[in-house]
């Protein structure tokens, strides 16, 4: 990796999850999808149930159902992450159909409420141990997994996965995305099998363009647990420029889940 993608990355880390729009230089667009009716991901969604509607959680509830220290072996968390977006308003696309895709990504709630929290997960390569990176490039060869979750009244939560279904679609051929004063570019967006648990889960990657570097492919999967959504972003910030696409680590995904009331 070249000296000038290196201090990119170290930019892209200082602004956590959105990396796809913040790094001009090095942003990447990956999706994947995986929903109702859709590579049979969803499972038991029947707005028709009897059962109330259940009531959505405060942010502060929300808070104490993330993934915290200890939780998942061979694991940091990181509670708080101040990196990530305070609002909606801070991520813009360019089609009102891509909105759910960026939000999800930036770790905000995909639908219509003001329920949000989210942290950050990473591989702890070096947990007792005294390894040290060599360079820059070692540093930042770390997958981390941005986690969001959000509540939603009645039927918020299926409709908000509705529309992360309906948007890979609509947004297949790509979108403009900004954060800030920082504008990138997401060539493709398609389905892709997601990890199948709660009562539905849409998954799907993205392309981002790197700005005359190649592309790079970013992986979302988002769970659906009764009125709950976690959104699960992972991102590998010293393979950008290298074309490989960090996964979605499936233990941090069933544990997060598995906390889901």
């Amino acid at each position: 990796m070249k000296r000038s993608s290196g201090a990119r990355l170290c930019a892209t880390a200082a602004v956590g999850a959105l990396s796809l729009v913040l790094v001009t230089g090095c942003s990447d667009d990956g999706s994947k999808k995986d929903s109702k009716g859709t590579n049979g991901s969803s499972k038991g969604s029947d707005s028709s149930s009897s059962a109330p509607a259940a009531k959505a959680l405060t942010s502060a509830e929300l808070e104490k159902l993330l993934l915290a220290q200890g939780e998942v072996k061979g694991f940091k968390v990181t509670p708080g992450d101040d990196t990530l977006p305070k609002s909606k308003s801070e991520v813009k696309t360019d089609k009102p159909a891509c909105d759910p895709l960026a939000w999800a990504t930036a770790g905000l709630a995909p639908g219509e409420t003001d329920a949000n929290a989210s942290n950050s997960v990473a591989e702890d390569k070096v947990s007792g141990a005294t390894a040290k990176p060599e360079d820059l490039a070692d540093a930042f060869d770390i997958d981390m997994t941005f986690v969001g979750l959000s509540s939603y009244e009645g039927d918020g939560a299926e409709k908000a996965m509705k529309a992360l279904s309906d948007g890979v679609t609509a947004c297949s051929a790509g979108y403009g995305l900004a954060a800030g004063e920082e504008n990138s570019k997401v060539t493709k967006v398609a389905s892709e099998k997601g990890s199948g648990l709660g009562d539905e889960s849409v998954a799907f990657s993205e392309a981002v363009d790197m700005d005359g570097e190649g592309s790079a492919t970013f992986h979302t999967d988002v769970v659906r647990k009764g009125n709950t959504i976690a959104t699960f972003y992972t991102v590998n910030f010293a393979s950008l420029g290298s074309g490989k696409a960090a996964d979605i680590p499936a233990a941090v995904v069933q544990a997060q889940v598995a906390k889901l009331k």
